[in-house]
Parts: C-alpha cells; sequence; structure tokens
C-alpha cells in the first residue's frame, strides 16, 4: 500500500488515501473529489477548476497523469 494526500494529486486537503495500485489510488481520488464538488466545499471546486484549466488537451491530461503516476511509484510501500 501507498499513501498520498488530497494535496499530491491536485487537491486541496491533507486527506489522506490509501492504495495498492495507481488506478485504485485515482478511484480514491475521485470519488473524494465528487463528494466536495457535491459539498460546494470551496477550497476544492478551486483546486478542480485550476486543473480543468491546465489540462486544455489530451496530451496536457496524459502529462499529468504521467506525472502523478510517477509520484505514486516513487513512495515507499507501507504494510
Amino acid at each position: 500500500m501507498k499513501t498520498m494526500t488530497c494535496k499530491q494529486l491536485g487537491g486541496a486537503c491533507d486527506m489522506e488515501f490509501q492504495a495498492a495500485t495507481f488506478e485504485e489510488m485515482m478511484q480514491l481520488s475521485k470519488q473524494h473529489g465528487t463528494a466536495m464538488f457535491q459539498k460546494g466545499d470551496y477550497a476544492h471546486l478551486k483546486a478542480m477548476k485550476k486543473m480543468k484549466d491546465s489540462m486544455n488537451s489530451p496530451d496536457a491530461m496524459a502529462k499529468y497523469m504521467e506525472e502523478k503516476r510517477k509520484t505514486f511509484e516513487a513512495l515507499p510501500n507501507h504494510t
């Protein structure tokens, strides 16, 4: 298992997510983002807008995901 925070994934808070794979990590992040969106959490809405604005092309999205994958892969495993 590896641990990443919402902020490490481009979000706005220090909530920690634990996952065995990058895909699982992205799913947890997406669920959290959806919950924060539904709550109307200003800090998260601002982070989502910034992320959306920076991903104005498929190449930008792929680059972002690859950077987050590299960050995930570099993290130590927890038992």
